[in-house]
């Protein structure tokens, strides 16, 4: 393991490169392997930095209170870095946002790839398709037992928790996970499985929640919002009103490409990446 220690805890990290300082943020569904293309691509040209986020990967979740933007720019401190760009997927984008407006003169890019907004309620249409996933996958309700920590969990029940993530999120609810590449899935179930199975057992801690929704006009570092527009649709109408609310917001939209785009169409992000940044 790789790791840098900040306030006290140890993260999953990975640097490569010299240049200017770019921060790759991972989606709730996995961990910093996501960015295995990026990370190589961008290293030519920047300071590439990629870890994983309190209670993911090879991060510990300590028990206390935490926000994951602090977590950034504290380990932006430990390396020495005062400015950086930040590529954030799904809930990483929602963690890019919210240190943008912390410290918005730490951040010099923003990247957001099928992102997240903290403080942003999802549409009903949307929560109603993730509660008939899971009432299909938990009809018993042990789902609330597992989050509550009450019940020993069954592998079993972390594969098809995994599952479900990759038929409605990472293909897409109007797709067939068969038109993902075979390589690809086997990792984004590795990766999805470990969160399940460290959400359900870790020690549980609180995270501080901004509410950045509203703020959206503040931000005015130059942004690069991106969908695919196969993804979930409220992530593409999150997209959209993330493309319209940034002042200085470019958007790209990546036909028939799901919920993680650096995965599935990993040449043409970096490419997008490289151009931007």
């Amino acid at each position: 393991m790789a790791a840098i220690e900040v306030g006290g805890t140890a993260f999953g990290y990975d640097e490569a490169g010299e240049g200017p300082a770019v921060v790759l943020l991972h989606a709730a569904l996995g961990d910093r392997r996501m960015w295995d293309a990026q990370f190589t691509a961008l290293a030519a040209t920047h300071r590439v930095i990629r870890y994983d986020r309190r209670g993911f990967g090879e991060t510990r979740g300590e028990t206390g209170e935490h926000a994951h933007y602090e977590d950034l720019l504290a380990l932006l401190d430990a390396r020495g870095i005062e400015q950086a760009a930040l590529v954030g997927a799904s809930m990483g984008g929602a963690c890019a946002l919210d240190a943008a407006l912390a410290a918005p003169e730490r951040i010099t890019r923003l990247v957001l790839l099928g992102s997240g907004l903290t403080g942003q309620p999802w549409p009903d249409h949307m929560l109603a398709d993730i509660a008939d996933l899971t009432a299909a996958l938990f009809p018993d309700g042990r789902l609330a037992r597992y989050q509550a920590r009450e019940r020993e969990v069954d592998p079993a029940d972390v594969r098809a928790m995994a599952e479900a993530n990759i038929r409605y999120l990472v293909a897409g609810p109007d797709r067939d996970i068969s038109v993902l590449p075979p390589e690809m899935v086997a990792r984004v179930r590795e990766m999805c499985e470990q969160v399940y199975r460290h959400d359900w057992t870790a020690p549980q801690w609180t995270e501080r929640i901004p509410d950045t929704r509203h703020r959206l006009a503040e931000i005015t570092t130059p942004a690069l919002v991106v969908i695919g527009t196969s993804d979930a649709r409220g992530l593409v109408e999150l997209s959209a009103h993330l493309a319209e609310s940034l002042p200085q917001a470019e958007f790209v939209e990546l036909a028939d490409t799901g919920h993680l785009p650096s995965m599935e169409r990993p040449e043409e992000v970096s490419a997008l990446l490289r151009k931007f940044l």
